[in-house]
């Protein structure tokens, strides 16, 4: 899936990204060590990997081509980013 990366502290390396319908979502240390980023600067293109999470998720994970059949789960389960990365083309 793809983002727009929205805020990202170096020092915590944990930021927000935006998806393309707007909707922020944080991602933390994890995630962005996972794709093997140095930095990231406001307004880059990124892919990301996520997983379901909460009282609706069933496997709990969704990656790579998968990864946007998350958008519009059921109540109860919320989106976590798994991974990091530059978009490339």
């Amino acid at each position: 899936m793809q983002a727009t990366a929205y805020t990202y502290d170096p020092e915590s390396r944990s930021g927000q990204v935006l998806l393309d319908d707007g909707t922020p979502v944080p991602f933390d240390a994890a995630a962005f060590d996972a794709g093997g980023l140095r930095l990231l600067r406001p307004g880059q293109r990124v892919r990301i990997e996520t997983e379901e999470t909460g009282a609706d998720s069933k496997t709990g994970a969704d990656s790579g081509a998968g990864a946007d059949s998350g958008a519009g789960s059921g109540a109860g389960a919320e989106r976590r980013i798994t991974l990091v990365t530059l978009h490339t083309f």
